[in-house]
């Protein structure tokens, strides 16, 4: 049965002749999911009631409830959702009047970056477009919501497809009319999709860098040897990023691994006169891994050494870590979970 969630109003008035109705009825259906955030066919009341008997047997929204919610003691709320294959997870982190989703785009992952809980327990499958957009509508804060990071689980880059259809959907005038500007996309640094998404968005960029040296890179995330970092950059830096686009990396640090002077030195050679960001993160242990998380000092210190040399650098306050919730631990699991009627 198809979905609508995730169609272009041309694409649902398509759908909606397939159903027998009039090509109008499409962009009706488009104002009811996109704007209104329906959950069910009952609720288009423009559409006549013989349409709303007609698509539940034809057609489906695409629209599914959590199965379970997490509330950390700082305010963050993680979701678990069912999908066709698995399950997955996705945050949303209150900060004063903004609310973002942290957003799943495959149920797992298959990137394997050895500090990774989600990376650990695999890759179980794909998530169409609806179902990256259901954890938009599905939310108890979907009316609140500010922003969206694709930082959850999986890689959006290898499943570019189905993540380039949801921002379609939610900067389009039709859709969610979202800025640009509010949604943040991140990435290990898949070369040949980096390049398209730069190509044909205006997103922004966030990519996992965690250690400027390819050798010891290489030791943690397996995509090294296919794209090394310092590739990334430097098609990075083939883009204009003076303007609303910006580009950031996230640097997850390791005491005794990539926290010394030595790679601070490295990652100011790497940036140097690129427009960036470089966000500093705490490591959340997971068993059987080697490295814990650096002193807030040496942090403190890594920090302004590169603030100093004129990249802008600061340390991303961690969030949700009691419930899970916090980066690298998404991984299909809910403590303390309310389930939902």
């Amino acid at each position: 049965m198809v979905k609508l969630l995730g169609k272009t109003p041309r694409e649902l008035s398509e759908e909606a002749v397939q159903c027998g109705l009039k090509p109008f009825a499409g962009r009706q259906i488009a104002q009811w999911i996109y704007e209104k955030k329906v959950r069910s066919f009952d609720a288009m009341t423009n559409l006549s009631k013989e349409a709303r008997q007609i698509l539940p047997g034809r057609a489906e929204l695409g629209v599914s409830l959590p199965v379970s919610k997490a509330v950390s003691a700082d305010g963050t709320s993680k979701y678990l959702f069912r999908t066709d294959t698995s399950v997955i997870e996705s945050v949303v982190i209150p900060d004063g009047e903004r609310r973002t989703l942290c957003v799943s785009s495959q149920a797992g992952c298959g990137m394997n970056c050895a500090f990774c809980m989600t990376g650990r327990n695999g890759y179980h499958g794909q998530l169409d477009a609806a179902g990256i957009l259901n954890q938009f509508v599905s939310v108890d804060e979907a009316s609140q919501l500010t922003n969206a990071v694709f930082m959850g689980m999986g890689e959006p880059f290898a499943n570019y497809d189905a993540v380039s259809r949801a921002i379609e959907v939610l900067t389009a005038p039709w859709g969610f009319g979202w800025s640009p500007k509010r949604i943040t996309v991140s990435t290990i640094g898949i070369i040949p999709r980096l390049e398209q998404y730069l190509a044909e968005h205006k997103t922004h960029l966030a990519v996992s860098l965690h250690n400027p040296f390819g050798e010891e890179r290489l030791q943690l995330m397996p995509v090294e040897k296919a794209y090394p970092i310092k590739d990334v950059v430097a098609l990075v830096r083939r883009y204009d990023w003076s303007g609303q686009r910006r580009v950031s990396f996230e640097y997850t640090m390791f005491a005794g691994w990539n926290d010394s002077r030595r790679h601070a030195d490295a990652l100011i050679r790497l940036l140097k006169g690129l427009e960036c960001r470089v966000n500093l993160i705490r490591f959340h242990r997971i068993p059987d891994f080697p490295y814990g998380t650096s002193p807030d000092r040496v942090m403190e210190e890594f920090r302004d050494r590169l603030n100093n040399n004129g990249i802008t650098c600061t340390i991303r306050a961690s969030r949700g870590e009691d419930i899970m919730a916090a980066c690298g631990l998404l991984a299909g699991m809910s403590e303390n979970p309310r389930n939902h009627d």
